[in-house]
């Protein structure tokens, strides 16, 4: 007879006090292993049609050839959206989606805090997404149609002065190592040639050609462009090619750390931050600063629109007129302060 506090299973005699730890450490592994897989395979959200995102993703991916950053945002849109509709509506009905209920969500995105700028993106995927059903689906109605996008604040690009970036680059020390010829590089490419990050970050040896002082760039949707280069460039890559070489002669990766690995992105814009953090009066300071001052030098020295929209590697020329307006602000700024007649109380 077993004594009080023990029991048999098998034959086995045991101690309850030891059974009951070793069921709460069993079921703490089960819970743990059901959470990893629900995180790794999570309950799909129940769709009351054949519309589906991923179909559509597929589209963008294979036919649009939208970078993987730009799939990850439209994926988010849409299954945001999605949550949101099984969540207030019970239920994600594409085919019944009403433009009221577009238009409570994205109330509920303002009231959550989200800027105008982001929910103008959120339903240009919505709009995106009925698009290419409506081509897959004849008769499907489109909810976003008539819908009153978010106004934006006008916002001019935040560019350096021709002064303080020549400043800033003329501020290295001309006795440099592998770090400093580096850094400067970054900068000398982002305001010099007008790259993205990514852009930067995806750079190899194999993409310059020295001689025709050329790069060969991989923009957005897989868009491939040459860019020339000025001999402030070419005189900083030589200099950093040949501390790279000595240093990790079997990378081809343009841009490395200090320990010859990839640079992820973030690590790019705490760098560029970290100089340009000591231009005075700066609003803002990240990679695409620099660019934008690239674009608004150009066009203030009088360079064609089009070929400024051909070197920022824009698709529309609308998205490079902003930096004229910025010239035309410059301009007006400058009349208002100097011309007798600007003041309307003379």
């Amino acid at each position: 007879m077993a004594r009080k506090g023990t029991g048999k299973i098998n034959g086995t005699t045991f101690n309850s006090e030891d059974f009951r730890k070793s069921c709460t450490v069993c079921f703490c592994l089960i819970t743990k292993v059901a959470r990893n897989y629900n995180s790794r395979y999570p309950k799909p959200i129940a769709h009351s049609d054949g519309m589906d995102i991923g179909g559509f993703m597929t589209y963008l991916q294979y036919e649009k050839r939208f970078s993987d950053h730009t799939l990850k945002a439209y994926r988010t849109d849409l299954e945001q959206l999605a949550s949101f509709l099984t969540e207030v509506y019970g239920v994600c009905d594409w085919l019944g989606l009403s433009a009221a209920q577009l238009r409570t969500w994205m109330a509920a995105l303002s009231e959550e805090g989200q800027e105008p700028a982001t929910i103008r993106r959120k339903l240009s995927a919505v709009k995106s997404f009925f698009r290419f059903w409506r081509k897959q689906m004849s008769g499907l109605q489109d909810p976003t149609k008539g819908i009153q996008t978010p106004k934006l604040k006008k916002r001019m690009p935040v560019t350096v002065d021709v002064t303080s970036l020549s400043y800033l680059l003329a501020s290295f020390p001309v006795e440099d190592d592998f770090s400093i010829a580096r850094d400067k590089l970054i900068l000398e490419l982002l305001y010099g040639v007008g790259l993205r990050r990514s852009e930067l970050l995806a750079l190899t040896e194999a993409d310059i050609a020295p001689q025709e002082m050329r790069l060969k760039v991989m923009g957005k949707g897989g868009k491939e462009r040459l860019l020339p280069y000025g001999a402030a460039v070419a005189k900083a890559l030589e200099r950093y090619i040949g501390y790279k070489r000595q240093l990790f002669p079997a990378i081809n990766l343009l841009i490395c750390t200090d320990k010859g690995n990839a640079p992820c992105p973030k690590w790019l814009y705490n760098k560029v931050k970290q100089y340009l953090g000591t231009v005075p009066h700066l609003e803002r300071a990240s990679p695409h600063v620099l660019r934008h001052s690239f674009a608004t030098h150009l066009s203030d020295a009088g360079a064609d629109l089009n070929a400024v929209k051909e070197l920022l590697g824009h698709t529309s020329l609308a998205a490079t007129q902003v930096y004229t307006h910025n010239s035309i602000e410059k301009l007006k700024r400058a009349y208002s302060q100097a011309h007798p007649k600007a003041r309307m109380d003379e």
